[in-house]
């Protein structure tokens, strides 16, 4: 499979299983955390069909288009591995969804780094809530939810409890 290819199902897969997540966890109170901003077109989607939920976005560095950036109160700035910690103390388990997009070409790197975050994930998500993934994580507590029919399997994956 071309790398395009791979490029647009991981698009599709992403666009549908954002869709998906949003609907079954419309009802939901508690913050959407989205992490990882890169060109923002995940977060401005992600305001498009949730625009009244308030979502924070986790990010080293901002570097999105200027239509795409959150406001600085909904941006936590810093390295993940302590952002994170430092959003359970504020928050707790109350994410109604979480989005993440962590990756990079290198599929080992990308992997490792899942395992490193998967346990700072975990804690943050609120029963019923849902967390969405460019790459596999690794969980004690959630597992798998299946797919929407519109999403291509092993591009996107979602996780509850």
């Amino acid at each position: 499979m071309s790398r395009l290819d791979i490029f647009i199902n991981r698009m599709v897969s992403q666009r549908a299983c954002l869709n998906h997540a949003a609907a079954l966890t419309a009802q939901m109170d508690g913050p959407v955390f989205e992490l990882g901003l890169g060109n923002g077109r995940t977060y401005h989607h992600m305001v498009e069909i949730m625009p009244d939920r308030d979502i924070y976005v986790f990010e080293r560095a901002v570097a999105s288009n200027p239509d795409s950036t959150p406001p600085d109160d909904r941006l936590m700035l810093g390295d993940v591995h302590e952002t994170l910690p430092a959003a359970l103390r504020r928050f707790g388990p109350t994410a109604s969804l979480i989005h993440a997009d962590l990756g990079g070409h290198d599929l080992a790197k990308n992997d490792a780094f899942a395992r490193a975050i998967s346990p700072l994930v975990e804690p943050l998500l609120a029963k019923g809530g849902l967390m969405v993934s460019s790459d596999k994580m690794y969980f004690d507590t959630l597992r798998d939810i299946a797919l929407p029919d519109d999403a291509v399997s092993g591009r996107c994956f979602i996780y509850g409890h």
